[in-house]
C-alpha cells in the first residue's frame, strides 16, 4: 500500500501556492496527521519557508547534494545507478521535509528524453519516469506518513509532468483574475493528456518488481486566494473572475459539458476547498521567525489587531486542511506506508 500524494498546482504563478503548502502541513501535523512535504520545485521555495540559511548551506554544497530530492535522483541522470533513500529533514514532530534544489533542473532533460521511450519497454525509461514517486514513498514510509503534500514550480514542463504522475490528487490555487482562469484551461487538457499518456506507457513497465505509480492525479478542488477584502468580501474589481472560476473548473479541468444554468456561487461549490485571505499583515512576521502565521504569538509582534488575525488564520487553516483530507477521504487511521524500490 501506498502513500497518499497530493500536489498543489497551477502552471500559473503568484497564486500563494508554497504558502499554502507550508501552512496545510503544518496544520495537518497540529491535527496529529503525520506529513511529509516534498520541495519538487527547482526554485527551492518550500525549503526556505521551513528552513534557514544556514541549515540551506549545509543541505546545498558545492558538489553532489546528497540530502536533497536531486541528491536522491542524481544517480539516475548520471547513469550510475537507482534512486538512493531521500534524506528526510525534521521540522515537527509530524511534520518532516524532502528538501528541494536548485540542481533539480538538471533533471528536466532526462525526463523528457525518456518519455517516449517507455512505449518502448525502456527499463531506464520507467526508472526515471517513476523517481520521484519512488523518493516520495521511501521518505514517507520512513516516517509511517498519512500524506504526502507536494509543491511545484508553475509551468508545463517535464518535472511537473513526472511529479504529477505521482500524485493521486491534485489541489489547484487560484487567483481571483484571468491569468488564473487562463491556467485552469490550459492544466486541465494537459492533465488529461499526461494521465492518458501514462495509462498507455505503464501496461509496458518491462520489470515486474518495479513498482509504478498509478498516474491518478484526481482534481481534488480549487482555492481562491482573495488579493483583497473589505468587510469580508473580496472587492468588487474581482467579483466578475471569482464569477467565472466555477463553470472554468467544471469545463476545462473535470471535462464537463459547459452548461451555465444552476451553477453555484463559489463560495457554495462543493469543489471550491476554500475561499482563503492573505492575511498580508502576519506573512511579514511569520517569514521572519519562520513559522506559520497561526503559530505566532505576542513574543512575535502579533499584538492587538493581529491577535484576531492569527485566529482567524488557523481556523481558516484548518477548515482547509481538514477540507483537503476529507476530499481525498484520507483518515489517520489509513496512512502507510508502501515500499518503493
Amino acid at each position: 500500500m501506498s502513500t497518499p500524494v497530493i500536489a498543489f498546482f497551477n502552471n500559473k504563478g503568484g497564486v500563494g501556492k508554497t504558502s499554502l503548502v507550508y501552512h496545510v502541513a503544518w496544520m495537518l501535523a497540529e491535527q496529529q496527521y503525520r506529513v511529509v512535504a516534498a520541495d519538487l520545485d527547482p526554485q527551492g521555495n518550500l525549503s526556505a519557508a521551513f528552513l534557514d540559511e544556514d541549515r540551506l548551506e549545509e543541505l546545498w554544497p558545492e558538489n553532489q547534494h546528497p540530502k536533497t530530492i536531486y541528491g536522491a535522483v542524481r544517480p539516475l541522470r548520471t547513469g550510475v545507478g537507482d534512486v538512493v533513500p531521500p534524506h528526510v529533514e525534521t521540522i515537527f514532530d509530524g511534520l518532516d521535509l524532502i528538501p528541494g534544489d536548485m540542481a533539480l533542473s538538471q533533471f528536466e532533460d532526462p525526463l523528457s528524453e525518456v518519455w517516449p521511450k517507455c512505449l518502448d519497454s525502456d527499463e531506464r525509461a520507467f526508472r526515471i519516469t517513476s523517481a520521484f514517486w519512488r523518493v516520495l514513498q521511501q521518505g514517507a514510509a520512513k516516517e509511517n506518513a498519512h500524506v504526502i503534500l507536494v509543491d511545484l514550480g508553475p509551468n508545463l514542463g517535464a518535472i511537473n509532468r513526472a511529479a504529477l504522475i505521482a500524485s493521486d490528487y491534485v489541489v489547484i490555487p487560484l487567483g481571483p483574475d484571468l491569468f488564473s482562469l487562463q491556467g485552469l484551461r490550459n492544466l486541465g487538457p494537459t492533465l488529461r493528456e499526461w494521465r492518458q499518456g501514462w495509462s498507455e506507457r505503464i501496461s509496458k513497465n518491462p520489470v515486474d518488481e518495479l513498482p509504478l505509480p498509478s498516474g491518478k492525479m484526481q482534481p481534488l478542488g480549487y482555492i481562491v486566494m482573495q488579493h483583497s477584502v473589505r468587510r469580508d468580501r473580496p472587492v468588487k474589481a474581482y467579483d466578475k473572475w471569482i464569477a467565472r472560476v466555477p463553470s472554468t473548473y467544471r469545463e476545462c479541468v473535470l471535462g464537463e459539458e459547459d452548461n451555465q444554468e444552476n451553477l453555484p456561487l463559489v463560495a457554495n461549490d462543493p469543489h471550491c476547498l476554500a475561499l482563503m485571505k492573505h492575511y498580508r499583515s502576519l506573512m511579514p512576521m511569520a517569514q521572519e521567525v519562520r513559522k506559520p502565521m497561526f503559530r505566532l504569538t505576542s513574543a512575535d509582534g502579533a499584538i492587538g489587531a493581529h491577535t484576531s488575525s492569527v485566529q482567524d488564520s488557523y481556523n481558516d487553516f484548518r477548515r482547509l486542511a481538514l477540507s483537503i483530507m476529507s476530499h481525498a477521504r484520507i483518515s489517520r487511521r489509513e496512512g502507510v506506508a508502501g515500499i518503493a524500490r
